[in-house]
């Protein structure tokens, strides 16, 4: 099979557990790859995933050609997008998890991570993904797909860790607090954190996503 090209970067010999972690636009799977030694994981043995999207004209951004998830229309608040592609993008990392169970990480101990729009394909893969997941981490970003998505039974009640920038221009946080609402509408317990910073990521949260991820895979 053909799986996205990525990043792959260990912490131990035999991995117990993974984390695929997406990217926003117009970035790659480099941009997180950084992060993983100022985590504090311990002697956790962890596979993460770092995978690149694929590069699509961005309707957004004048049509022009760059790594993106799926093509955003509008910059309203409601974000119109094109849902084939988000749905694309999903089924590629839906392969990616499929890949880890083959390797022996069992659904249980996989998290799916995502920066802005790749937050959004991690809140649709994980709620719509037919085995229990790990959990959800969602930084900076949206829930594009709320009206659409069908969710699992699965991944009800799957933990999700929604983390924002209160100065954040690109995604408002008021886009965060919502999905924070639609994620508890479908019955879920969302944690949400918010931080004094724009649309990026800050030591704070990167200390918080640490202990998220020793709490989720210990």
């Amino acid at each position: 099979m053909n799986y996205l090209p990525h990043i792959t970067v260990e912490t131990g010999a035999t991995p117990t557990a993974s984390v695929i972690w997406l990217h926003g636009l117009g970035a790659s799977g480099h941009d997180f790859e950084p992060v993983v030694p100022h985590l504090g994981l311990g002697d956790l043995a962890v596979r993460f995933i770092f995978p690149h999207a694929p590069e699509i004209p961005v309707t957004i951004n004048g049509g022009y050609v760059m790594p993106a998830w799926y093509d955003i229309l509008a910059m309203d608040f409601e974000r119109k997008i094109d849902e084939a592609q988000i749905q694309a993008s999903s089924d590629a990392i839906g392969a990616l998890i499929e890949r880890e169970r083959e390797r022996g990480v069992p659904a249980e101990r996989i998290v799916l991570a995502g920066f802005s729009q790749g937050g959004a394909v991690a809140y649709h893969t994980g709620l719509s993904y037919p085995h229990p997941l790990a959990g959800i981490l969602a930084l900076s970003t949206y829930f594009a797909t709320w009206k659409s998505i069908t969710p699992s039974p699965a991944n009800a009640q799957v933990p999700v860790y929604v983390f924002h920038g209160d100065r954040d221009e690109v995604v408002p946080e008021a886009m965060g607090v919502e999905a924070r609402r639609r994620l508890k509408d479908m019955g879920l317990n969302p944690h949400y954190q918010s931080y004094p910073m724009a649309h990026e990521v800050c030591m704070e949260e990167i200390h918080h996503i640490g202990q998220v991820l020793r709490k989720l895979l210990a």
